[in-house]
């Protein structure tokens, strides 16, 4: 019986993340089970692009090669994570007239329908843009809202509201040859916060309504969640490098001893403490506050019932889970992975969470239906636009 391996690369700021998982059966059902890990420090990436393919493409061998070791198979094509400044959302509306005579909604009509959203977007909001993922939020048939999937139901009009996830087009074609340069076939790219959410969120949460924070080195994402749909995604130019930085300059010592006393792991240097606190908490106020002008924005602000979920490796900072409540006024956690068959369900490192979840994408994936589809359908035609309920319903059986 042939092997389903999949692999996922995660290419942050600061690290390169490889997660090889295989498909195993339990219990009848095929579960995912990490296999080999391997790390790197990242190199020619700067707040989540490409800004040296050399120097990238190298990093990305290096981490490949220690998953490949510890995994014992050879990694040929991988799933890649999207998480750049240039990452963003558009919400669009598009409707069609059903064209079959017994007025049975199809694949061709929900493709149709996609279409016809995708048109509406303003030429300023897609110019030099590339439409990596697209998520239905709300479909409608004859005026009236459809709870699930519209597929299969009769209908004179279909209606539907779709988020669409764009990135600037140069960045997205300078991470996929940069892959390519490492000697990896880019089965398909995932924005990041998707990736993560996979793994990290409950169904409850996803229900209720909440934001999930990734907080990285360069780079802030946010996705919002409500009535298990994807209503919003955002990416901000701030990270914990951030962080370090207020702290070498408010205590006066260099940025790698600020990054240590950051993470804990400076104890020569005599600091006041208080300060130290001050800095940290100034710089998470304002990551907070832009979380905030965010929801605003969208109208969430204070209605998120299963508040903020954090992730990153910012979110393990003191006092960070007060911060956040007292900024949003929203209950606040840092998140846990849940991933397949792992010991007790949960993996411990959350800066693995991300490759973690492009591993997901890549079991629900199948070549009749590419639902990312960079190479085959940018755009995601045939069917893709469910890829994400398709998977959620899948890994549900692994979260809380």
């Amino acid at each position: 019986m042939t092997r389903q391996i999949v692999v996922g690369i995660d290419i942050g700021t600061s690290q390169i993340k490889v997660v090889i998982a295989e498909g195993v059966i339990e219990h009848e059902h095929m579960v995912p089970r990490i296999i080999g890990t391997g790390s790197n420090e990242s190199r020619g990436v700067y707040r989540g692009y490409i800004t040296n393919q050399a120097e990238a493409a190298k990093s990305i061998e290096t981490a490949v090669r220690r998953a490949e070791k510890t995994a014992g198979v050879k990694v040929m094509r991988a799933y890649v994570s999207f998480g750049s400044i240039g990452l963003a959302s558009i919400v669009a509306n598009g409707s069609v007239i059903i064209s079959k005579a017994d007025l049975e909604i199809t694949d061709r009509d929900i493709s149709a329908v996609q279409e016809a959203a995708e048109s509406s977007i303003p030429q300023t909001r897609s110019i030099n843009k590339k439409i990596i993922n697209t998520v239905p939020i709300e479909y409608k048939i004859d005026g009236q809202p459809v709870w699930g999937q519209a597929l299969g139901l009769k209908a004179q009009k279909l209606e539907v509201k779709a988020l669409f996830i764009t990135c600037l087009e140069h960045h997205l074609s300078t991470l996929i040859s940069t892959v390519e340069m490492a000697g990896i076939e880019v089965a398909d790219v995932v924005a990041s916060p998707l990736a993560l959410s996979l793994v990290t969120l409950s169904k409850t949460q996803k229900r209720v309504g909440c934001v999930l924070a990734d907080i990285g080195a360069d780079t802030l994402s946010i996705v919002v969640f409500e009535n298990d749909n994807l209503v919003s995604l955002e990416v901000f130019p701030v990270g914990g490098n951030d962080i370090t930085n207020d702290i070498a300059l408010g205590l006066k010592i260099s940025p790698e001893d600020a990054e240590n006393l950051k993470i804990g792991a400076e104890r020569r240097i005599t600091y006041p403490r208080k300060k130290l606190e001050q800095i940290v908490k100034g710089r998470l106020n304002n990551y907070f506050e832009l979380i905030e002008t965010h929801l605003k924005s969208i109208g969430r602000n204070a209605l998120l019932p299963a508040g903020i979920i954090m992730a990153g490796g910012v979110a393990s900072t003191t006092n960070i889970k007060s911060i956040a409540e007292s900024t949003l006024k929203l209950p606040s956690k840092v998140a846990e992975v849940y991933f397949g068959n792992t010991a007790d369900g949960k993996i411990k490192d959350r800066t693995w969470a991300v490759a973690c979840g492009l591993t997901i994408v890549g079991f629900n994936t199948d070549e009749e239906h590419n639902p990312i589809g960079i190479h085959n359908n940018p755009l995601t035609r045939e069917g893709g636009i469910r890829w994400l309920k398709a998977i959620s319903r899948w890994v549900s059986q692994f979260l809380p």
